[in-house]
């Protein structure tokens, strides 16, 4: 069994393959003192190789000494310290992509095919390019839906502070479901407006594939995807592993 291991700003996502076949999924939170209690419930599998993806170095640092305690004779292999992504990065400072966004590229090629598009709804939003050489050519990068929500609560005076939710609908008829549809709707057509113009320098049959912690919520309001995976980063993780 091979266990993958995404470390995002706000939830480390945990994906225990066996084959292709995921066989358990599970979230904690980024910034905590130790994983030895989340790594616990994968103790009583036979798991023989580990890989993270991490885009805080500190959580990925504290995440991996934990795990060599949890799983002795194991080493994880850590995309961007001691295992790289075999994708063609042509990112002006490559080793600025971050390591998700090129396992997402990898994920996208092998299991969807290219060109495609990545979007990816985290805590940022993300656009990934792959060309119909299988380039990574870079992408965007914008404020998560969450993230927008708590912005405008942090920065104006009256905006009150609230989860992100489903809108009650396009017109909000009180403060909370106006702020909703703002950001619901807002980056659904700012997704939809934006995949198109990525995907005219691309050519043709252009795949864009949605994923991410808030991906769920949000597609029923986008009408862009020709496909939805949220678990693409850890698929992505499992295939570089039996690579």
């Amino acid at each position: 069994m091979i266990l993958t291991l995404d470390i995002g700003n706000t939830c480390i996502t945990a994906g225990l393959f066996q084959g292709k076949r995921l066989v358990k999924r599970c979230s904690t939170a980024t910034h905590q003192a130790g994983f030895k209690r989340f790594l616990q419930q994968f103790s009583r599998h036979y798991v023989t190789a580990v890989v993270i993806s991490g885009v805080v170095p500190q959580a990925t640092d504290k995440l991996a000494k934990d795990l060599r305690a949890a799983f002795p004779g194991i080493k994880p292999s850590i995309l961007g310290k001691n295992a790289t992504v075999p994708v063609k990065n042509l990112y002006k400072y490559p080793k600025q992509a971050g390591q998700d966004r090129l396992v997402n590229a990898y994920a996208a090629i092998r299991l969807y095919g290219y060109p495609a598009i990545v979007v990816d709804f985290g805590t940022a939003i993300t656009f990934d390019v792959i060309s119909s050489r299988k380039e990574y050519k870079g992408g965007m990068i914008l404020p998560g839906l969450q993230t927008s929500l708590d912005a405008l609560a942090d920065r104006t005076a009256l905006l009150p502070k609230i989860p992100l939710a489903r809108p009650s609908g396009l017109i909000g008829r009180d403060t909370k479901n106006s702020m909703l549809s703002g950001i619901v709707y807002g980056f659904a057509s700012l997704t939809d407006r934006l995949t198109t113009r990525l995907s005219a320098g691309l050519g043709k049959n252009v795949m864009i594939i949605g994923t991410g912690g808030h991906i769920s919520l949000i597609k029923r309001y986008c009408t862009c995807f020709t496909a939805i995976d949220p678990d693409l980063t850890l698929k992505g993780l499992n295939l570089l592993a039996t690579r």
